[in-house]
């Protein structure tokens, strides 16, 4: 199975209406809960826009460079639905997907396939005067269908992240959940960064190799804290 798979399958068939993604940004006031279905929906959409837009498949080299934050997520596996190989280096990729704020850093890498631009914005408002040939998301990700299916099996050998492949990166993420201590009841609740492929597997993908949910906090007001962990009933925090 694709790598999107291998974790969300087992999530889907537990309880899909339960809450997957919780996201908070202090700094606006927003707040966005996904259920699993719902994540997988996304994830969905942008796997279909990334293979029929950007002829991504298997082996695909795509940079992500965004923050921590629930559309994050939606691309992260989207990507791996389609067997893109995220990599850490934009100078790597084929595809870049990034934010308004590093979007000279992705045009400067000139990558062969081209740049994604997402605005992150909580009503799906797109981002205006961008260059000839940057896709933005928040336009494109809406046409396309909630229902994703492989056009052919990604192996488990398949790169996935960084220097794993799509088995050692499952592996991975089920690793540091044991490490972190996060289990299938728990929810938990996260102030670290994706800005590494380390974060990445303990940001998020430790948590969803287990089944838990994650409360994610972008730009967090530490005196919020200890309130919204009682008030989301968190039972774990990184």
């Amino acid at each position: 199975m694709t790598l999107t798979a291998t974790l969300l399958d087992p999530i889907l068939k537990a309880n899909p209406a339960r809450p997957l993604i919780t996201f908070y940004d202090d700094a606006t006031g927003e707040r966005i809960e996904l259920s699993a279905v719902t994540t997988a929906n996304w994830a969905a959409k942008t796997a279909n826009m990334l293979r029929d837009e950007c002829d991504v498949e298997t082996g695909t080299s795509v940079a992500v460079l965004l923050p921590a934050h629930w559309q994050t997520a939606a691309v992260l596996l989207g990507a791996w639905w389609c067997g893109a190989h995220v990599v850490a280096d934009p100078a790597d990729a084929e595809w870049i997907l990034c934010d308004a704020d590093r979007l000279d850093l992705a045009l400067a890498a000139a990558p062969s396939g081209g740049v994604v631009a997402l605005s992150l914005d909580a009503f799906g408002k797109g981002l205006t005067g961008l260059p000839d040939g940057v896709v933005d998301y928040a336009t494109e990700v809406r046409q396309h269908g909630d229902d994703f299916v492989p056009w052919e099996p990604v192996p488990d050998t398949a790169p996935a992240l960084g220097d794993l492949s799509v088995a050692d990166t499952a592996a991975a993420a089920l690793r540091r959940a044991g490490e972190l201590d996060i289990t299938a009841g728990d929810r938990v609740l996260s102030m670290a960064e994706w800005s590494s492929l380390d974060g990445v597997v303990d940001g998020l993908l430790s948590v969803l190799a287990v089944g838990s949910s994650l409360v994610q906090c972008r730009n967090p007001d530490m005196g919020k804290v200890i309130a919204r962990a009682a008030a989301e009933k968190c039972t774990r925090r990184l």
